[in-house]
C-alpha cells in the first residue's frame, strides 16, 4: 500500500486532512496499541477520534486509490458525527466494526445495506464489510451466501473481487457434507476468477495476486492438484511481469513473499535466489530478504547457506516474528543432521516467546514450542 497506491498523484490532495501515523505491530513498545486496535492482519487502516483517541473506523485489507476517497470520507464521518438516517446507520456499522465486535458489525452492516440506496458510493464499502465480519465472526455460510447474492449489485468492482474471494474462502470452511458448498463454492471460484481476469478493473497487483491465492485454495480444496499447479504457475508469470514493471525497490519487494511462496509451491525454489540477494542488498536493515532466503536455500538443502542467512534474519528481527525465523532454524538444523542444534534453537525461541509483553506472548505457541522440543528429547 504504501509503495503502490499511497504515492498514487491523485491522493496528494488527501495528504493534510489527517494526521498519519505508521504503526509497526511486530515491536514491543506498540504491543498495547495493536491490541486495542483490535488488529487482525496486514494491512490494517485505522481512524482514531483525536478527542478521546477512540477507534471510529477500521478498514482490514487493502484498497485502490479509486476507492480510497470513499473510505477517508467514512473515516472522517465516524468522527465528526452523522446528520442523516443514512450516515447514523453508516457510523454504527463502522464503530462496532472498528473495535472488532465483528458478529454484531455484521447485523447492523446488513441493515446499513438493506437501508441506503442502490446507487449510494458507500454501499459497496459496507457489503464487503458485511462479507468479512460475517466470516470473521465464523458464520461462513452466511458469508458465502450473502456474497453469492450481493456479487450482482457490484458489477466489475474491486469491492466485487473482494467480496468474491472472500466469500470462496468461507464456502472453503464449510463441513464438506454441507448440501450448499459445492455449488457456493463454483459460483464464487467461477466470479473470483472472471474479475482477476478483468484487467480494467483497477486492482493493483498485490489484491490480483490474493485473488489467484484465492482461487489456489478452492483447487486444493476440490482435490484438483492439476488445476492448483497450473493457477500456481499463471501466478508465478503474473507476479514476474508485476515485478518486473515496478518502478522502485520498494514497489518490487512488494511481491517478494508471494513470488517465494509460488516457487516453493512449483519446487522450484532456485527463482528465488537473485530477487531475494537483489533484496537484501536494497534493504539492508530489513530482516525479511534473508529470512525468505533462509528458505528457500533450505528447500535446495543448500544448509550452510541457509544457516548464514538465517543468522542475518535473526540479528535484524524483534517482536513474534523471530518466533517464525527460529521454527525455519529448526527446519534447517534438523536437515543437516544436527538434533543437538535444533534443540538449541528452540530453547531461543521458547526464551524469545516468554520475553514478549504480555499483549504479544501466546500461550498456544509457547507450548506449541516446548512439545517439539520434547519430540526432540
Amino acid at each position: 500500500m504504501r509503495a503502490n497506491v499511497f504515492t498514487d498523484e491523485s491522493l496528494k490532495e488527501y495528504a493534510g486532512r489527517f494526521v498519519w501515523l505508521s504503526m509497526d505491530g511486530e515491536k514491543a513498545r506498540n504491543a498495547p496499541l495493536r491490541k486495542r486496535l483490535a488488529l487482525v492482519g496486514y494491512p490494517s487502516f485505522f481512524v482514531i477520534d483525536p478527542a478521546d483517541e477512540r477507534v471510529a473506523f477500521r478498514w482490514v485489507g487493502g484498497f485502490s486509490a479509486r476507492q480510497a476517497p470513499h473510505l477517508f470520507d467514512a473515516g472522517e464521518l465516524a468522527v465528526r458525527g452523522a446528520k442523516t438516517e443514512v450516515e447514523r446507520s453508516m457510523v454504527r456499522a463502522d464503530s462496532l466494526f472498528a473495535t472488532g465486535k465483528d458478529s454484531l458489525a455484521a447485523i447492523a452492516y446488513d441493515e446499513m445495506v438493506g437501508a441506503i440506496p442502490a446507487d449510494h458510493p458507500h454501499r459497496a464499502r459496507a457489503i464487503e464489510s458485511l462479507v468479512f465480519a460475517l466470516s470473521q465472526s465464523e458464520q461462513y455460510e452466511n458469508a458465502a451466501e450473502r456474497a453469492v447474492v450481493e456479487l450482482r449489485s457490484l458489477g466489475r468492482t474491486p469491492s466485487a473481487a473482494s467480496v468474491a474471494a472472500t466469500g470462496l474462502g468461507a464456502a472453503i470452511e464449510l463441513p464438506k457434507e454441507n448440501p450448499k458448498r459445492t455449488e457456493m463454492m463454483h459460483t464464487l471460484e467461477t466470479a473470483t476468477a472472471e474479475l482477476l481476469a478483468d484487467t480494467s478493473i483497477a486492482m493493483s497487483g498485490d489484491d490480483r495476486s490474493g485473488l489467484y491465492i484465492s482461487l489456489m485454495d478452492a483447487r486444493d480444496a476440490a482435490g484438483d492438484s492439476v488445476g492448483q499447479k497450473r493457477l500456481t504457475r499463471e501466478w508465478a508469470t503474473f507476479l514476474e511481469g508485476a515485478a518486473a514493471r515496478a518502478k522502485t525497490p520498494e514497489q518490487r519487494a512488494v511481491y517478494d513473499s508471494h513470488r517465494l511462496s509460488a516457487y516453493l509451491e512449483l519446487k522450484e525454489p532456485e527463482r528465488a535466489i537473485p530477487m531475494l540477494q537483489q533484496s537484501e542488498k536494497d534493504f539492508p536493515g530489513d530482516y525479511n530478504p534473508p529470512a525468505r532466503l533462509a528458505v528457500a536455500y533450505r528447500d535446495l538443502q543448500r544448509w550452510d547457506e541457509a544457516l548464514a542467512a538465517s543468522d542475518r534474519a535473526l540479528s535484524k528481527a524483534y517482536g513474534p516474528r523471530q518466533l517464525n525465523l527460529y521454527r525455519a532454524r529448526v527446519d534447517i538444523l534438523l536437515g543437516r543432521g544436527d538434533k543437538q542444534g535444533a534443540r538449541g534453537a528452540l530453547e531461543k525461541a521458547i526464551a524469545a516467546a516468554e520475553a514478549l509483553p504480555e499483549d504479544q506472548r501466546s500461550k498456544s505457541t509457547i507450548d506449541a514450542l516446548k512439545k517439539r522440543l520434547d519430540g526432540l528429547k
